[in-house]
């Protein structure tokens, strides 16, 4: 005879969110939310706990926008707020989901309260939302729950999404800015070459004679662009949305790019300063909240967002395990700047090394912001001349036969 395992029963079976109001038994009016399979199982639940429900209502699931990084970054410091303002767990979620503009990040925060009031710890109830919190999040809200200082390491845990964000913010600007100007060159030119050079093209053939080389050219390229601008267009998005799904499913692309990238001239270093940033802030927030430190080397190199730190973080990780200072274990996979080990050895040697792992965060966080700037500087005269060269190309090599046929005229 077959058995069902229970853990299998009980995924079969589907919850709903149930927002109700109603009144106790001293008469007090009474709301809140509640996880059963059907209404009247809800109410059933609520009579036993001597509420008489006077409204109750399905909660719709699904509704609204995905939840982005900035949700959670926004949600954890508004609870970091409430709760070093002593209001109550409970009702900080409900403050917050309830002020929510994303209606799915607001029922995230009432499935993770609903969770809290029937038992479970706040570590666990976010544990069962990995594509939101991770490893790192839950692992500092679990130990500043167990140490009883959950509203400071809310707080560290703000300041540390914050920061992270932030600079992860500057390396998408960095990257956006020239590839957002070679899109719209790329359009200026394929309007030219589709609309613009076919009219020069009639004007040129009631002049009769042999054309400029440059304007033969531009003139075979414009006829390219109007007889297959469906496959030139249709092929430039196929194979960004192929290397997009690419990237997305093979892990090899993936650690290749990685690799590939911090030996980028001037991308390269700014990736480097921001992943040793991270990596820092990283093991920083950590070690300050009390989490050992080969537990927390677990998270570390996932948050640095390179393979290659995730690779030497693991091999830190071993080395440290088996007795090495992180001085030395870092001196050896050589992928950190002298500065930094020397600064993890002082810290290490003062016992302070959760603040120094935070001032070589600071520095290098100040690194990314002035190498962001620095690149910008950079990219607009080299961006003025590609484009001013490209547009300036064209319209020269436009502009030839007449000059010629002036020429002959005068």
């Amino acid at each position: 005879m077959a058995t069902t395992k229970p853990g299998k029963a009980a995924e079969a079976v589907k919850l709903h969110t149930f927002h109700w109001e109603g009144k106790d038994k001293g008469g007090r009016a009474q709301r809140g939310d509640l996880k059963a399979q059907t209404e009247a199982v809800a109410q059933a639940t609520l009579r036993r706990q001597g509420i008489t429900v006077t409204k109750i209502k399905k909660q719709k699931v699904g509704s609204g926008g995905s939840i982005t990084e900035k949700d959670i970054c926004l949600f954890t410091r508004q609870l970091a707020t409430m709760t070093k303002s002593g209001v109550p767990l409970l009702q900080a979620f409900e403050i917050v989901g309830k002020g929510a503009s994303n209606p799915a990040i607001a029922k995230l925060l009432l499935d993770i309260k609903t969770d809290v009031e029937t038992g479970s710890s706040l570590g666990q109830a976010f544990r069962k939302f990995p594509l939101y919190f991770d490893d790192l999040f839950c692992n500092l809200v679990s130990a500043g729950e167990q140490a009883g200082i959950l509203d400071s390491l809310l707080d560290r845990l703000a300041g540390y999404k914050e920061k992270t964000m932030a600079i992860k913010s500057k390396i998408k600007g960095a990257m956006f800015y020239p590839i957002s100007i070679l899109v719209v060159a790329f359009i200026i030119t394929a309007v030219i070459m589709i609309f613009v050079v076919p009219a020069f093209k009639n004007v040129f053939a009631s002049f009769g004679g042999e054309l400029p080389a440059p304007t033969q050219v531009v003139i075979t390229i414009s006829d390219g662009f109007v007889d297959n601008w469906y496959l030139i267009f249709g092929g430039i998005a196929g194979a960004v949305f192929g290397i997009k799904e690419s990237y997305r499913r093979s892990k090899a692309l993936q650690i290749a790019f990685d690799k590939y990238a911090l030996r980028l001239p001037v991308f390269g270093d700014l990736l480097r300063k921001s992943a040793i940033a991270r990596w820092t802030r990283t093991c920083s927030t950590m070690f300050a909240a009390g989490v050992p430190l080969v537990e927390a080397l677990d998270s570390v190199g996932g948050a640095s967002g390179n393979y290659v730190y995730l690779m030497a973080t693991k091999q830190i990780q071993a080395e440290v395990s088996s007795g090495s200072s992180l001085m030395n274990a870092m001196q050896n996979v050589q992928v950190f700047p002298t500065m930094v080990v020397q600064m993890i050895a002082i810290g290490e040697e003062s016992g302070k090394l959760d603040d120094m792992l935070g001032k070589v965060a600071d520095f290098f966080e100040a690194e990314v912001d002035d190498a962001v700037d620095a690149l910008a500087s950079l990219m607009e005269p080299m961006i003025m001349v590609v484009l001013g060269g490209l547009i300036g190309g064209l319209v020269v090599a436009l502009y030839l036969p007449i000059f010629k046929l002036g020429s002959v005229v005068g």
